[in-house]
């Protein structure tokens, strides 16, 4: 169980409480606790008045222990009694363990509905021809990464065997076994294999419409057992070598920081994003798209189904920022900004984009202003607890940007992303992990992070930030590239990963699936007959 001695927050002097302004609003809320570790207990007593023990087991400054002191004395100010009485309330509330592993269920499921977002959005962005596969194929992410997850994926990301502290991947808890129950908890596991599951699903409308099921499958399992796993250690687990939270102060962690990724930019958008890019490119564009009679863009079939994938997305990443605090009790001020930075950034970005388009194409395109949008969304990840309001409007509209410079780099390239997965994940995502290295307020990264001694640089020009962050830019395309590439190549040589081009012709549907998702069963002969009458 993660203690609250374990990161000690820089304290005002005991004969001046509450008046220093550089403190926060009372009661501070503590630091996040780290990523799949179990939330503190709470010593009730503290209700009653006996502080001991009190310190060991809540979060509490020597000001709010002085100022339950001074209640117990009956001082005759009553400012200290208030704010007493703010704090027990505080950290009786912040040590509920029911309340914070409610709060992780309930974040878990909003986080988990994303993957209805991503099958409408899917769905919608194709041909209705593959419409049954491509839902399938979400289905399979959900279900593969679970079983993957709970066989190696949690071990590998956070398990920890004894004294063994890895700083490259975990060694402990495989299948859920050796002390799993006891160590940590099952919601945690719960909240964990959600983000799993999101990076995998990521990838599947990058490959849509020629992809075949066997190597989907199989792609899904090698990501959610290994690849992310390993990614997610070295960022949220306490041992990882790139991680914000392997001491007391920071004071260990890389350049005295570690990665600031609060949600997942990198860990998880940029992991199912380079994925999703590398098998675009390796698996080769679908018929017509750069080739043959009429190239040109595909268009998909459901506008409808489109925007309200990204709705479900958008309301999904409600649990995926805000739950990334992992409690509630304490931490209250922090979630609520976490919401209000990712409602601005994803908003932003969504105009920006439309107006963007609008300049390139003269229409207002509505499948852009949602990429739009979840290119902000992407884009705030790693900064929505540490950035100001204003400056998540500033975030999602550069997220766009990197989104059009992305979807035109791939373009140029001729990789064929069908729903623009890459330009959304990877190319925002880069930005996104970045943007707290610029943007990150020190007084928010005492309340996020426990630690005040490093912020953004456009308030400390410290560049220490930046430089772990984009070194974790580059670790992870490295890690996601190497080994996903020869991956898909194998799949590829051995005649595995694309159908048949007389099936992708027909369509997926048809051929594998028996029939169309919608039930329209229509011969070609009747199609061009009811055209004539016409």
């Amino acid at each position: 169980t993660a203690r609250a001695t374990d990161r000690k927050l820089p304290q005002t002097p005991r004969a001046a409480p509450f008046l220093d302004p550089r403190r926060p609003s009372f009661p501070p809320p503590r630091p996040p606790q780290r990523r799949g570790l179990p939330p503190a207990k709470c010593n009730s007593s503290a209700a009653s008045g006996n502080l001991e023990g009190v310190e060991a087991t809540m979060v509490l400054t020597d000001d709010e222990i002085y100022a339950i002191k001074m209640m117990r004395m009956g001082d005759d100010d009553d400012a200290p009694v208030l704010n007493a009485m703010q704090a027990v309330k505080a950290a009786t509330l912040g040590g509920s363990a029911d309340i914070d592993v409610h709060w992780i269920l309930y974040c878990g499921t909003l986080v988990f509905m994303m993957q209805t977002g991503f099958a409408m959005l899917c769905a919608g962005s194709i041909r209705a021809k593959n419409a049954q596969n491509i839902l399938l194929k979400n289905l399979l992410d959900a279900c593969v990464g679970a079983i993957l997850f709970w066989a190696t994926g949690y071990a590998f990301a956070y398990g920890q065997s004894g004294s063994d502290k890895n700083w490259f991947i975990g060694n402990n808890w495989f299948f859920l076994l050796k002390g799993y129950e006891g160590a940590a908890g099952y919601h945690n596991w719960f909240f964990q294999f959600a983000f799993a599951a999101t990076a995998a699903t990521i990838v599947s409308g990058a490959v849509a419409e020629r992809c075949s099921m066997a190597a989907y499958a199989g792609y899904s399992a090698f990501l959610t057992g290994f690849v992310y796993p390993v990614v997610v250690h070295w960022v949220w687990s306490p041992t990882g070598w790139l991680s914000a939270w392997k001491a007391t102060g920071n004071k260990s962690a890389l350049l005295n920081v570690g990665v600031v990724d609060f949600a997942g930019c990198g860990v998880v958008h940029m992991v199912g994003g380079a994925a999703a890019g590398i098998g675009a490119a390796v698996l080769g564009p679908r018929i017509g798209r750069f080739a043959g009679e009429n190239p040109g863009p595909i268009k998909g079939h459901s506008m409808p189904l489109v925007v309200l994938g990204t709705f479900f997305l958008w309301v999904g990443w409600y649990g995926f920022n805000p739950g990334s605090t992992l409690y509630i009790g304490g931490v209250s001020t922090v979630a609520s900004r976490v919401a209000v930075t990712t409602t601005l950034s994803a908003a932003s970005g969504g105009v920006a984009n439309l107006f963007i388009h609008y300049r390139l194409s003269q229409t207002y395109d509505v499948a852009e202003m949602c990429n739009g949008i979840l290119a902000g969304l992407v884009s705030i990840t790693s900064a929505c607890p540490v950035v100001e309001p204003w400056a998540a409007v500033v975030i999602g509209p550069i997220g766009a940007v990197f989104y059009t410079l992305g979807a035109k780099l791939l373009v140029k390239l001729e990789i064929d992303d069908a729903v623009n997965a890459t330009p959304v994940h990877y190319f925002a995502g880069c930005w996104g992990l970045l943007a707290p290295a610029l943007f990150a307020r020190p007084q928010h990264m005492r309340e996020a992070y426990g630690n005040a001694d490093v912020a953004g640089l456009f308030y400390t020009g410290q560049g220490n930030m930046l430089a772990c962050n984009f070194v974790a830019l580059i670790a992870i395309t490295i890690w996601v590239g190497a080994l996903m590439t020869p991956f898909f190549i194998l799949l590829k040589k051995a005649g595995w990963f694309r159908v048949p081009e007389n099936i992708e012709i027909e369509g997926l549907d048809d051929s594998k699936h028996g029939g169309s998702a919608y039930g329209i069963e229509l011969a070609a002969a009747d199609v061009r007959k009811a055209a004539e009458r016409v």
